[in-house]
């Protein structure tokens, strides 16, 4: 039964998003403060246990965000698609895609400032490469000013990888990569100034060989990146810096749900449940159940038409 309502909920899931993202931009709009109104976009994937005909199998699910800030910062909202595990997530792309396209086609107001914010894994950038940095709005056909962030506490993870492996004092170590996080949020290319002070720490050390490739793949994660680590001027025009949205919505649609003890599941059953969940996490229940019961036919029972209890609320 789960499963069959859950497939009904998922085809009215977009329209519903949609109709809640413009009902978010539009007091985003009407707010007071120093910034642009900002819809921010997000996906990140999740280690799922699937059930296999002999043993189990590990493979990444995926969740998207797409949130709403007003003119302060605050966040007014998050829609969220989920998709179980499948090669290149192409599901997920096309959903987030749909979404935007949408939004941008329906909204009539100003344009917020649109941005992508990721841990920058493979998918993510991927996405931005192919899809998001060619898409041109609907109507007008011009080319979208995308925002392109990389996640401040990833590339933080990165600094304290140079700091453990360049310092073998660890108060010292501990001392430096929290200067040097501060640093990311100064103007003047705050990235760039800390690899300079990375790079000079590091000629003055004879590194062993696990060592080296340590601190090489930390260092190239920054370097590859600076382009999208300019988070003074994110701040300046309050574009969020991490990706935390994302991050906890893997935790909220999938973790807390599909990853109890002992949990295994099959591809067809991981999707029932996230089906049911984003309804849910993205406040757009009551809407998506009403157009349900709208469009099922109905039973005359003694001149009234029966209307069905929300038997499957606990599933989600």
């Amino acid at each position: 039964m789960s499963q069959v309502v859950s497939d009904e909920m998922a085809e009215y899931r977009h329209d519903a998003q949609v109709d809640q993202l413009l009902a978010w931009l539009a007091a985003a709009g009407a707010s007071t403060g120093r910034h642009k109104p900002v819809a921010c976009v997000g996906r990140d994937g999740i280690t799922l246990r699937l059930r296999m005909t002999r043993g189990s199998l590990y493979e990444v699910a995926s969740t998207g965000t797409v949130s709403v800030y007003d003119r302060r910062g605050i966040r007014l909202g998050t829609v969220y698609p989920a998709y179980a595990p499948a090669s290149g997530q192409s599901a997920m792309s096309q959903a987030l895609t749909a979404v935007i396209r949408d939004v941008l086609t329906r909204w009539e107001g100003p344009l917020p400032r649109w941005c992508d914010v990721t841990d920058a894994g493979d998918n993510e950038t991927g996405y931005d490469d192919h899809v998001l940095r060619g898409m041109t709005h609907p109507r007008t056909g011009a080319a979208l000013a995308w925002v392109r962030v990389v996640d401040y506490y990833h590339a933080s993870e990165r600094v304290w990888a140079l700091a453990n492996v360049v310092f073998g004092n660890a108060s010292r170590a501990v001392r430096w990569a929290k200067t040097m996080r501060k640093w990311f949020l100064r103007p003047g290319g705050g990235v760039n100034r800390v690899r300079h002070s990375a790079t000079a720490f590091r000629v003055a050390r004879t590194l062993t060989r696990v060592q080296k490739k340590e601190y090489d793949r930390a260092y190239a994660y920054l370097r590859n990146r600076m382009g999208h680590l300019d988070d003074a001027r994110y701040r300046r025009v309050g574009v969020p810096l991490g990706s935390g949205v994302t991050g906890a919505a893997c935790k909220t649609v999938f973790t807390q749900r599909l990853k109890l003890s002992g949990m295994r599941w099959t591809k067809e059953g991981t999707q029932t449940i996230p089906n049911l969940r984003v309804i849910l996490l993205s406040g757009i229940w009551g809407a998506v159940y009403g157009r349900v019961l709208a469009a099922r036919p109905q039973p005359i029972m003694g001149g009234y038409r029966a209307s069905e209890p929300d038997e499957i609320g606990i599933a989600a």
